[in-house]
């Protein structure tokens, strides 16, 4: 799970950082009127930072919301892609990532505004997070070993990929995704008394994991989680790789579609070392939030509408048909 660490207040160092503004030192010579200018200035130019953070995040959160509606209204109003598994996994990735940054937004605006929540719902949110975090890559994987059926055994791809058969692996990728909230749970209710979940906190990851035992746990999930979804990447893209040699370039697009998906897992799992950089860089937090969220969180999930969309000759006919051609006549 990728690590939100609290919110700090914003210094007058780190505006004038943002700001590029240069302005005199403050010194003991100072009158109170210059001080009382200067709290004012710093106080506007705090609103004015927060106000364009806000405005750029959310104008990435609607675009990406606005291609999850494109495509999820074909889906759901075309029944032959609802039956290929393919598109199945694909509609739960879009889903999965659609209540992932919905939640990321929530904290991201609780940590600009340094608003406070109940830690029972702080964790709720922060393990809805996690656990939708991590089912992107487990998709990703499955997505891969799908166009690997596909590929190398066509006669028994309707049988292995079946929608009962679909249904059944997205329910284990969501218990695997839920194994470390369990575990978390056990082990914070054993070591922290009851009156912890009536206490209102800064919502971050950092606030709910308050022991030891439960950085192992999610250190050891996320390490075998990457590992085991590297594996399935590098096994089905080397795979596809070699029958694309063969057989020609249908083979040759779902190697590259199994490459676009391991590009994908990496921007997902590069968002780990997010945390790790806001420490060294306390001063500028609020702006490394700003863009840890629209490169690390966002950029990923644009690329699963262009992969599909565009790139995917089904989606795109059922695009345009749906769009393109009212606006044609229209005009």
């Amino acid at each position: 799970m990728g690590k939100f660490s609290g919110c700090s207040y914003v210094t007058a160092d780190f505006l004038h950082s943002v700001m590029n503004v240069s302005s005199p030192m403050v010194n003991s010579s100072f009158s109170e009127s210059n001080r009382t200018q200067l709290s004012i200035y710093s106080q506007i130019t705090i609103e004015i930072v927060r106000t364009s953070l806000i405005i750029l995040v959310f104008i990435g959160f609607f675009s990406f919301l606005y291609f999850m509606k494109i495509l999820l209204s074909v889906y759901f109003t075309t029944e032959h892609i609802r039956d290929n598994s393919r598109y199945i996994l694909f509609a739960h990735m879009l889903i999965t990532d659609t209540v992932c940054l919905l939640m990321c937004l929530l904290l991201m605006v609780c940590a600009i505004y340094v608003l406070y929540l109940p830690f029972f719902i702080c964790y709720i949110i922060v393990a809805g997070i996690s656990t939708s975090f991590v089912v992107t890559p487990y998709n990703l994987a499955v997505m891969s070993l799908e166009r690997y059926v596909a590929i190398c055994f066509p006669l028994r791809h309707m049988e292995i990929c079946s929608v009962h058969n679909t249904s059944i692996v997205i329910s284990i990728m969501w218990f695997l995704g839920f194994i470390p909230v369990l575990a978390n749970i056990i082990a914070m209710s054993s070591a922290v008394q009851k009156e912890i979940f009536s206490v209102k906190v800064k919502c971050n990851y950092f606030a709910v994991t308050m022991t030891s035992v439960q950085e192992t746990i999610n250190s050891v999930h996320i390490l075998l989680s990457l590992i085991m979804v590297g594996v399935i990447l590098v096994f089905t893209y080397i795979k596809v790789l070699l029958v694309a040699k063969k057989c020609g370039s249908s083979a040759f697009k779902a190697s590259k579609t199994v490459l676009l998906h391991g590009f994908q897992v990496l921007l997902c799992m590069t968002s780990l070392t997010t945390s790790f950089l806001e420490l060294s860089f306390k001063d500028y937090v609020l702006l490394l939030r700003a863009i840890f969220f629209l490169v690390f969180m966002c950029l990923p999930r644009f690329l699963s509408p262009l992969i599909y969309g565009l790139r995917d000759e089904v989606f795109w006919k059922y695009i345009q048909k749906i769009y393109m051609k009212p606006l044609i006549a229209a005009a």
